[in-house]
């Protein structure tokens, strides 16, 4: 069993609080979280990579749980979040890594091979899509609009944070509780969590993220191919994304395949994590 450790590292102009574990001399690999979870997010996977000898890097990405939180909302465009996880290889002595994201993490992984792919060996996206696929399937489907919705909410200022907040994040709480499969979240993991969402500032930067498009962040996305080898996994029970965004994500790839996981939804490496962590191995092995 490895030990999981944890420290802060200075990456462009701020500091990130990260778990560590698994031999130092062993692969690169960083595992970056998405709404509204935390580096605890991929404990299932630490784990199992770092008992396969890879040197397994999770932060806590900036406006969440202990590490910085910038107050301006333009702090929180993809490109500085890109940028955090270059700063974040270069801190480890490397020149590149295997990046795998979830989510809004996710996103960053797609940027970061899209735009800088000499630091990405491989890139593992879970249940998100490539970041310029959104606006075709939105042409194409109504539904994702719909399901979509919640991103305009919150845009609002202090109303989310409020209704976030609220009896102990309970809101927060149900939300991750009742679109994922029963049992995919117990009690004692939810109270990790009600404690990274309490944090000073933590909601508020969480929410940057999503604040930060109408500050031109997905403007920063490039058309371009990503070269790097790809493997998208997705659950196919998504309730906030459609499949059709990870089929549509293909077509901007040129080295990419698309593995769906049933019995799953959008938080698939809490549900399936012996599949998750298989499908990860086998790719980067």
């Amino acid at each position: 069993m490895n030990e999981v450790e944890f420290q802060f590292v200075e990456t462009n102009g701020i500091r990130l609080y990260i778990a560590v574990t698994g031999p130092e001399q062993g692969e690169l690999v960083v595992l970056l979280h998405g709404f509204p979870e935390f580096s605890y997010g991929f404990h299932h996977q630490m784990e199992a990579l770092a008992a396969q000898g890879y040197h397994v890097v999770a932060p806590d990405q900036r406006g969440y749980h202990l590490s910085d939180k910038p107050e301006r909302i333009e702090a929180y465009t993809i490109d500085q979040l890109r940028d955090d996880i270059i700063g974040l290889i270069e801190a480890f002595g490397e020149t590149s890594a295997v990046i795998v994201g979830h989510d809004w993490g996710g996103a960053v992984a797609w940027h970061l091979a899209a735009t800088h792919p000499d630091y990405v060996n491989k890139l593992i996206a879970i249940n998100i899509p490539h970041p310029a696929a959104m606006p075709r399937v939105f042409m194409k489907n109504p539904m994702q609009w719909v399901k979509s919705s919640y991103m305009a909410f919150f845009q609002l200022p202090e109303v989310p944070e409020r209704l976030m907040a609220a009896n102990d994040f309970e809101w927060m709480a149900q939300a991750m509780k009742g679109t994922a499969r029963r049992g995919a979240f117990t009690e004692q993991e939810l109270a990790r969590y009600r404690e990274a969402w309490g944090q000073k500032g933590a909601l508020s930067g969480m929410l940057n993220w999503y604040r930060a498009l109408r500050k031109g962040s997905l403007n920063q996305i490039p058309i371009r191919p990503v070269e790097v080898p790809t493997r998208i996994l997705w659950g196919v029970g998504d309730p906030f994304l459609s499949p059709m965004l990870a089929t549509e994500s293909l077509k901007f790839c040129t080295d990419a395949e698309l593995v769906w996981i049933g019995e799953a939804t959008h938080w698939v490496q809490h549900e399936q994590p012996v599949i998750v962590n298989r499908l990860i191995r086998e790719f980067i092995a």
